[in-house]
């Protein structure tokens, strides 16, 4: 009897500038992960195989696609996103091809074995390494509002160290899930290697049902709970990158035009959606009033419309929804006693999505916007009377993402940088840390844990073995049996020579313990 058909579920691709669909694309059947694991692995035992450097020379190929359709895929990312075509560009397709490109010229050295040395006189006799093996299949569930730059920049290490990957991109950017699967197939990775599902919750929740031997997971804190629930249950690793509530810290003797500038950038950029956003801002109260005067100025010259207009320099939210939330969050922030400088509307008259770049003062932490991950373009300023207050409020959240000091004086911005509780600290800059290959991305707290990016990022796809080579294996080993009296003391002769106070002291003990060395077995 012939297995029936699983009917087709379709996801719609919707402009959030104009609200119209513009694709629609075929919903991955939960019923098929556990097929979709079971040809990765088969597909993932090869790859491993295969030497990193093969590996990393399809990850050439794979930048070179990249690069030769960046137009389309930019077209792309702001047909699904809304977001500026500029932004795209840098934001998306610069952060793919550096990670593309970083990871295929030093995934080799990264990942090469490691000797260990060692300081104890009872392992001289032994030789050690590190080696760095592939978990196996990844399961990554990736995030829209980079919708190339995030999934990618954990889909590449993962392949580079020798993994299979299955992937759940955002059912809100289907089209783009489908052209990194295109990316893919065209670069000549083997057939399974990298399967990219589509669809919502319940697609995420068959990948981990489906038995991956490491999830990576980039979302909201409530799914996030979720995901590590599920993956505690069997016992799967995990990354969590669960966004953040970005403090700046601006220093009396900051640059205010530039440090307002920075701040416009990094709350408005992407319409605020960014994990790395601005989203409370600390100023010393001397500058605090100029500081917010030029911020407001700043976000009333931005041009709001949509990301396929080379002026727009703010594009819309993702989805309706989120407009209302925003505007709830500012009116909040007003009926508690914040002040509105600029901004605080929706914009329907552009498109259903659209909420005007918005600056608040005298905001403070009984507001919901200093509680909530606002993830819109909202700039909240708190007046503090110094950087010690600024410290104490900054660090006085359960997340714990990113930072950004302000200061002329570099050595103090590193000072406070050092005081701060988060993943990255930027001075003078934001949100750029991001765009680093080198640079680790990750909090702690309500933020996640783990990391991506970097090294650190690449450590996160393998898994550490240490092997041990005795170099006498033809001599028993002084602490295997038999036990008695004579190994008691000689073992305390020992631990004297090692650790004893005093050289005089440790050497009168050497004799004894050289004996404990090469003494005779009774087995």
């Amino acid at each position: 009897m012939a297995t029936p058909a699983i009917p087709a579920e379709l996801l719609a691709s919707l402009n959030p500038a104009t609200g119209e669909v513009a694709g629609q694309f075929v919903k991955t059947p939960a019923a098929l992960l556990p097929g979709l694991f079971a040809h990765a692995r088969a597909a993932q035992s090869a790859w491993a195989q295969r030497p990193i450097a093969e590996r990393c020379a399809l990850l050439k190929k794979f930048a070179e696609q990249l690069f030769s359709q960046r137009s389309v895929l930019a077209d792309l990312v702001v047909r699904e996103t809304g977001k500026p075509r500029v932004e795209a560009l840098f934001a998306d397709l610069f952060v793919s091809l550096d990670t593309a490109t970083y990871y295929a010229a030093n995934a080799p050295a990264m990942l090469r074995p490691e000797s260990v040395a060692h300081h104890s006189l009872a392992a001289k006799a032994k030789s050690g390494r590190l080696l760095f093996e592939p978990y196996g299949v990844l399961g990554i569930v990736s995030s829209w509002n980079y919708p190339l730059a995030i999934p990618l920049g954990q889909i590449l290490p993962a392949v580079a160290a020798g993994n299979a990957v299955v992937c759940k991109t955002s059912e809100f950017t289907p089209a783009c899930g489908d052209a990194i699967a295109g990316l893919f197939r065209d670069s000549g990775f083997p057939d399974g290697l990298v399967s990219i599902v589509q669809g919502g919750g319940e697609v995420g929740q068959a990948l981990i049902a489906a038995g991956p031997d490491k999830v990576i997971f980039t979302g909201s804190v409530a799914t996030g709970r979720r995901v590590a629930e599920a993956c505690a249950s069997h016992l799967i690793p995990s990354v969590l990158e669960l966004g953040g509530k970005d403090a700046m810290l601006v220093l009396a003797d900051a640059d205010l035009d530039i440090a307002a500038s920075g701040a416009v950038w990094g709350g408005f950029t992407n319409c605020g959606q960014v994990c790395l956003s601005v989203e409370r801002i600390f100023v010393e109260r001397s500058v605090s009033e100029e500081f917010a005067r030029l911020c407001a100025e700043k976000a009333r010259r931005l041009r709001l419309g949509p990301g396929s207009d080379p002026d727009t320099d703010v594009g819309p939210l993702i989805r309706a929804q989120h407009v209302q939330r925003v505007h709830d969050l500012v009116q909040d922030a007003v009926d508690r006693g914040a002040r509105l400088l600029a901004g605080g509307r929706p914009r329907p008259d552009l498109g259903p999505c659209f909420y005007e770049p918005t600056v608040l003062l005298d905001a403070d932490p009984t507001m919901r916007l200093f509680q909530e991950e606002t993830f819109g373009p909202i700039l909240a300023i708190q007046t503090v009377r110094d950087a010690d207050e600024a410290v104490a409020l900054a660090n006085d959240s359960p997340f714990a993402l990113a930072a950004s000091v302000w200061t002329a004086d570099a050595r103090r911005g590193r000072e406070i940088a050092a005081r701060l509780r988060a993943g990255a600290v930027m001075v003078n800059d934001v949100i750029s840390g991001f765009a680093i290959a080198e640079a680790p991305h990750g909090g702690c707290g309500a933020s996640g844990w783990g990391r991506t990016h970097s090294r650190y990022g690449l450590l996160e796809m393998v898994r550490l073995k240490y092997v041990d080579t005795d170099l006498l294996p033809g001599r028993a080993k002084p602490w295997w049996y038999r036990y008695g009296a004579d190994l008691e003391r000689a073992a305390d002769a020992f631990l004297q020579f090692q650790f004893g106070r005093g050289l005089a002291a440790r050497l009168r003990h050497a004799r004894a313990a050289l004996k404990t060395m090469f003494r005779n077995h009774g087995l």
